[in-house]
């Protein structure tokens, strides 16, 4: 698990996270969870910060982890331009990256493979409660925690506005929210699945599961579906190891996990946090064996070492957009 990092990097960066950026020069600012974007005409400026975002509310900073979302997300995009059309121009910073912009649709296509998850929304909350309908989707009797489903589920939910929670919901009770038409929701929905297809068999490569992601759809300027935001990184998906994914299921074990179940499974179980409330303060040794684990996917699902950037990133991000600070 441990990437070949020092432990004094880590401790360092600690104190140079990327929390927050205003680069007004770049444009109208915009503030989501985890990423700041500025708009001037037909291009977005996305800088990914190292913000984590645990049940819809940003809990703290993680060492690197804009860097390796931007990296993994450029993998990503890369490798299934000919799947989905995306809204990637460049990615001039390690945290940045320039895209087309659009207009997103509102709602979030998340793709599940897996009976699992800890957050109330979760598909295994709700089976836990006693529910046989998830999203509009059937769902058998007698089926334990973390246990595949009997194919991938397309489960869409809501946006939340900044600070609420997102709802899923069944593809008909969105159309009836009228937040997206028919054609567009059938139109992503058939990227979504094909993604997520192609998103596991590159996985199992790689010796992972690629348990369930989110998707995020916007229309371009020409009218096209694009996939924008991210793709199968940390933050938008959930990563098993194979190799003893059996074993743990037969006794009873959660699967090895390198996303950011762990940080969210030590707010749920360590600190009693669902979401509700102020977020107890994460401990430097969580925030710290979190980027290790954001790490670790990197270049397990990239095949790539990942080669952190430790300069100070306003000043950096600065220089290579040519911009004042």
């Amino acid at each position: 698990m441990k990437p070949g990092i020092p432990d004094s990097t880590f401790t360092t960066q600690l104190a140079k996270t990327l929390d927050s950026t205003e680069f007004w020069s770049l444009g109208e600012r915009f503030q989501g969870k985890v990423r700041d974007s500025y708009v001037r005409g037909d291009e977005r400026t996305i800088i990914v910060t190292d913000r984590l975002s645990a049940f819809d509310v940003v809990i703290g900073t993680i060492p690197f982890k804009g860097q390796v979302l931007n990296q993994i997300a450029q993998y990503w995009f890369e490798e299934t331009a000919r799947i989905a059309p995306n809204h990637v121009i460049s990615t001039p910073d390690a945290n940045v990256m320039v895209v087309r912009e659009c207009t997103p649709l509102k709602a979030e296509f998340v793709m599940r493979g897996y009976l699992t998850g800890v957050t109330e929304t979760s598909i295994w909350r709700a089976y836990e409660r006693g529910a046989r309908i998830f999203c509009g989707h059937p769902l058998p009797d007698g089926m334990a925690k973390n246990q595949r489903l009997p194919e991938p589920l397309l489960t869409p939910s809501t946006k939340a506005e900044h600070g609420e929670h997102d709802v899923s919901v069944s593809r008909e009770e969105l159309l009836a929210m009228g937040h997206v038409s028919a054609e567009a929701f059938d139109r992503a929905a058939e990227m979504a699945r094909a993604l997520f297809e192609f998103g596991q068999r590159r996985a199992a490569e790689r010796g992972l599961i690629l348990v369930d992601t989110k998707y995020e759809m916007g229309v371009t300027r020409d009218g096209e579906i694009a996939v924008i935001d991210e793709i199968h990184t940390p933050d938008s998906s959930r990563y098993w190891y194979i190799d003893d994914y059996e074993e743990r299921m037969a006794r009873g074990a959660e699967p090895r996990s390198l996303d950011k179940e762990y940080v969210r499974r030590w707010l749920a179980e360590e600190a009693g946090y669902r979401g509700q409330g102020k977020p107890p303060v994460l401990p430097d040794e969580v925030r710290i064996e979190a980027a290790r684990r954001y790490i670790a996917t990197c270049e397990l699902v990239t095949g790539r070492p990942f080669v952190p950037d430790t300069a100070e990133p306003i000043p950096r991000i600065a220089q290579h957009l040519g911009i004042d600070w």
